[in-house]
């Protein structure tokens, strides 16, 4: 067994002592750093959302009947749609009126002049019953949301008075529309925007009264969607 002498012990302890505050001092300054990173990224906290694999995930697109606008300057200009980033929704502000109605109005802009004022149309328009019309093809622009027609799809809701909340079937019918919509172009759910996220417009006014609510609505999309089964489990499923 060694021996030590009284310097050596003490030349021991003074590099043992040293040893510990060298490894508290990096504790410390590894959570101060933590502590930063999670107060100045406070999105990282979000991290199910971010990392929500579109891929893992199906919806199935809704019955559409397809009613494309005549090609025209005030409706249906013909414009490429090149990337979708976001859906915008609406509210048709015609309360009672159904989806074909709505678009046929659309079709009748195509014979007014050609000022800004008449360019109105959308890509799709969810009935007071659920049914779902399509103006406008998803590789076009529609004249709906501003200076986001070039990058997102608009959908118009029918709602029955004048609050603008839409019936439980229009409801039903956009969560179908959206997230078959969402899975197929992997928009993010804060990527499901209001007109009124765009230019303050009190549309779609339902969900513009009540934020809580239109939160609920976006969630309600995801949560719409179905998580695709691995072939492992469909292969178990079918022995």
């Amino acid at each position: 067994m060694i021996k030590l002498t009284k310097a050596q012990k003490k030349k021991l302890r003074q590099l043992f002592f040293l040893f510990s505050v060298t490894m508290l001092s990096a504790v410390f300054i590894s959570f101060t750093i933590y502590g930063i990173i999670r107060i100045t990224h406070p999105a990282d906290q979000n991290g199910a959302e971010e990392t929500f694999c579109f891929a893992d995930y199906q919806a199935e697109r809704p019955a559409v009947k397809k009613k494309l606008l005549s090609k025209n300057k005030n409706s249906r200009p013909a414009i490429p749609l090149r990337q979708v980033n976001g859906i915008v929704i609406h509210y048709t502000a015609n309360p009672g009126t159904d989806a074909m109605a709505n678009r046929n109005y659309f079709e009748s802009r195509k014979n007014c002049p050609d000022k800004a004022k008449y360019k109105v149309s959308s890509h799709y328009i969810v009935g007071l019953k659920g049914d779902i019309v399509q103006c406008i093809p998803e590789d076009e622009i529609a004249y709906a949301s501003n200076e986001r027609n070039e990058d997102t799809i608009s959908i118009e809701c029918c709602h029955p008075s004048k609050d603008g909340k839409f019936t439980e079937q229009t409801y039903q019918a956009l969560l179908s529309l959206a997230a078959y919509l969402c899975v197929k172009y992997e928009i993010p759910k804060d990527s499901i925007i209001r007109h009124y996220d765009v230019t303050g417009k009190d549309c779609p006014r339902y969900y513009v009264a009540h934020p809580d609510e239109w939160e609920r609505l976006k969630d309600d999309v995801f949560a719409s969607m179905k998580k695709k089964q691995s072939l492992a489990v469909l292969s178990e499923l079918h022995r």
